[in-house]
């Protein structure tokens, strides 16, 4: 036994050391999800101070970034509240504790958080509910001005909480306000939902919108009739996204299971109590054939090998339904730990791995950002020494507005105590540029930018911007070259080089 249990890790080391030896992309989405509803991540409790709330948010950031992330996804609209000075709903009782009451002292937590995300060379996805007004009406505090009480008739009681009805023509246009209002005024990213659609079925319970099938249906079947509901909703938010700010992405993040074969020859071989199209009314595959939606995230929140659900049959079945626009596959590490086949630390690194092998598959979410405290099963330290160990540029969406920048130029290098000063500028009058990429070679290496593992650092963007090699070794050669990139890391052409040779007169040399 003792013996198998040893060629059983023996194994296992080779195979981690094979996966680790690859060279990783140079472009892959990192996202870690960060709930905000009944303070699932953040803020850790209801009522802290503003700055005790800005000094969490900063450490999940910062904790992020150390494990490789390049962008958050964060719950600013929960349940018809807001994160943010919102023009519409008052503001999350998940901040004071009571629903209406602003922080104290005074900010806009949506506009510190982008900003400290941006800081970081980080993209902010700012993540919304769309239907989920009251999450529980027992005990939610609800205020006197929140939609609930001012326009009942939109609304719906199931399973103890308050949902819009998505079938009503007001409620669409509320909730695109609602989303509009928030690109207009504050610098997103990326507009996101999850899986809450029409909610997830109570166990003999009905979603009870008799009342408003029988005034909108006419002669559809209710199910077609509930999806083309959400289907309007999602067509009309993609219009005013783009109409305001062509460059804002909007992703959906949905339940794992889009149809089972055997209710659909498109579906997965798979065996899903349930699924996005016949239970939560959610044809997230039509959106993606319409080109609605530019990228989804679907909750592949099961192991390998799961008997029913299996990860690899989802992983390969969303691969190949993208319809050119990006898959990220979420993953559910809050699961580590929760039985024995969570407690394989291999776990979640190898569904990383396995959604790299697939060249329609643009990387990865995590749900959830606390689910990483206390490094468990060792996640953070595989994630920032191996897996994620060199940085990654966002992946770029050729159908969104792609004009890279000018390229950069080196203006100067000095030699320091503690390593090389470089500095350099562009020709940018637009403000087009936003960050810079500085990659370092060897002396008499071969110049290759699709290699990440040169990449030294992402810079942002500055009046006079300049990096502090520490890692630089006197005496030795480098040659290195810069990038620009746009807000969509839409990448320039390279800087002609700044080589670094010891030994000669004139130390650093431009050359083209």
């Amino acid at each position: 036994m003792l013996k198998h249990l040893i060629a059983g890790v023996i194994l296992w080391i080779g195979l981690m050391q094979q996966v680790w030896a690859q060279l990783p992309p140079k472009r892959e989405m990192r996202a870690v999800w960060i709930a905000t509803v009944e303070n699932i991540d953040w803020p850790s409790r209801r009522g802290l101070s503003s700055d005790q709330q800005k000094q969490e948010f900063i450490t999940l950031l910062d904790q992020a970034r150390r494990n490789g992330m390049n962008a958050v996804v964060v719950q600013v609209r929960p349940v018809a509240d807001a994160f943010y000075q919102s023009l519409y709903e008052p503001w999350s009782e998940y901040l004071t504790g009571t629903q209406g009451r602003p922080p104290y002292p005074y900010y806009d937590p949506l506009a510190f958080m982008i900003e400290e995300t941006h800081k970081r060379g980080m993209e902010f996805h700012a993540w919304f509910n769309p239907y989920r007004a009251v999450f529980n009406v027992s005990r939610s505090s609800v205020s006197p001005d929140h939609i609930t009480r001012r326009n009942p008739q939109w609304f719906l009681n199931y399973d103890g909480k308050k949902y819009f009805d998505p079938a009503l023509p007001e409620v669409r246009e509320y909730v695109t306000n609602i989303i509009r209002d928030v690109v207009k005024r504050y610098d997103v990213d990326a507009i996101h939902f999850d899986d809450y659609f029409y909610p997830y079925r109570a166990p003999g319970k009905e979603f009870p919108d008799n009342g408003s099938y029988r005034m909108y249906g006419g002669n559809m079947n209710k199910d077609d009739w509930r999806r083309q509901n959400v289907d309007l909703i999602i067509e009309k938010l993609s219009k005013a996204i783009k109409e305001e700010k062509p460059y804002v992405k909007f992703g959906i993040s949905p339940f794992g299971v889009w149809r089972n074969r055997d209710r659909d020859p498109e579906g997965s071989y798979t065996r899903g109590g349930m699924s996005n199209y016949d239970d939560l009314y959610a044809d997230v595959v039509k959106w993606l054939k319409k080109g609605w939606i530019d990228y989804v995230t679907p909750q592949l929140y099961w192991e390998r090998g799961h008997r029913l659900v299996a990860y690899e049959i989802l992983l390969n079945w969303w691969s190949q339904h993208g319809y050119d626009k990006h898959v990220y596959i979420g993953h559910g590490v809050y699961k580590i730990n929760s039985n024995s086949i969570w407690r394989n630390p291999n776990e979640v690194p190898l569904q990383i791995e396995e959604a790299r092998t697939l060249n329609t598959v643009q990387g990865s979410f995590f749900y959830s950002a606390k689910s990483f405290a206390g490094n468990p099963l060792g996640i953070e330290d595989t994630l920032r020494n191996h897996l994620y160990k060199y940085p990654a540029l966002i992946p770029t969406m050729p159908w969104l507005p792609n004009t890279a920048p000018e390229a950069p130029y080196f203006i100067d290098a000095f030699e320091r105590s503690w390593g090389l000063e470089i500095h350099w500028s562009d020709n940018d009058t637009l403000g087009h540029t936003k960050q810079y990429v500085l990659y370092r070679f060897a002396e008499n290496e071969a110049i290759n930018l699709t290699d990440p593992t040169k990449i030294i650092a992402i810079v942002q963007q500055a009046s006079d911007p300049e990096f502090r090699d520490l890692s630089y070794v006197k005496g030795r050669g480098y040659t290195y070259v810069v990038t620009a990139l746009d807000r969509l890391q839409n990448e320039s052409l390279a800087s002609e080089p700044l080589r670094v040779r010891p030994g000669v007169k004139t130390m650093f040399e431009f050359e083209p």
